[in-house]
């Protein structure tokens, strides 16, 4: 078998890079059938014999990053040659994968792009001093009661980051210096409802900026918590697939 790995930095979530990918399909002459998709993370596909090879199957990791979406492709095919004739035919193959996939990536980052400034984008920030982290209590809504860590949507045309110290400072009063991206959490289907890939939460740690004081404005309580103490809590679903990443942040601390 032979193998070429790509890698593609897409502007956009999680649920936007796996749909327009999969929507997009593969660079190749023959459509090729599913064998694992595993929405927004993971997907293969494979295809029989074809025009000089015997097998031909594409993978894709789609992985969340402050940055955007880090999409990891891997092709691997065989030739339909045998001995020296395969070694001959595949180099052939080799520029025929690596020339089709340029192009292919190419325009899935654009459409990709695109397709992200359709989105709702929600983000949020773990408050952290010391080895605590700020959680604050929902005081209207669905969830009133429950806890979260601060934040909210994007606005047309803002910056994520820009988005995240704007959102804190009208929430909790304070200017904040974003740090660490912790995860992505996909808010349509079981856990907020709505069209699938219509909105993603997306969480930075950050420290309140010296001589800032946090006051609870939209929410209805404020605590600081350690690891420990972050269970305990009734939490919104969107923010509970963050609880490692926060923990694993406040255990190295």
């Amino acid at each position: 078998m032979s193998r070429l790995r790509f890698t593609t930095l897409v502007e956009a979530p999680l649920t936007v890079a796996f749909d327009v990918a999969r929507a997009l399909g593969r660079p190749w002459p023959v459509p090729l059938e599913e064998v694992v998709s595993v929405r927004p993370f993971h997907d293969v596909y494979a295809v029989g014999p074809g025009r000089g090879w015997r097998r031909l199957t594409h993978s894709r990791r789609f992985t969340a990053t402050g940055a955007g979406t880090l999409v990891e492709e891997q092709v691997d095919w065989a030739t339909a040659l045998p001995g020296p004739l395969g070694r001959v035919v595949d180099p052939l193959l080799r520029r025929r994968v690596r020339r089709a996939m340029t192009v292919h990536l190419d325009g899935y980052a654009a459409a990709a792009a695109r397709r992200a400034l359709d989105v709702v984008q929600v983000v949020g920030a773990a408050l952290v001093d010391g080895d605590r982290v700020l959680v604050a209590q929902r005081s209207s809504g669905p969830y009133d009661g429950c806890w979260e860590f601060p934040g909210g949507k994007v606005e047309p045309e803002e910056e994520e980051l820009a988005a995240l110290v704007r959102e804190i400072g009208e929430e909790l009063g304070v200017a904040v210096v974003p740090q660490a991206f912790l995860g992505e959490v996909v808010l349509d289907g079981v856990v907020a409802g709505g069209l699938p890939g219509a909105s993603t939460l997306r969480v930075w740690s950050a420290r309140v900026e010296t001589g800032s004081e946090v006051t609870a404005h939209e929410h209805s309580e404020l605590r600081w918590l350690t690891a420990d103490e972050l269970e305990s809590l009734d939490w919104i679903p969107a923010d509970r697939p963050l609880l490692p990443a926060v923990r694993a942040l406040l255990g190295r601390r």
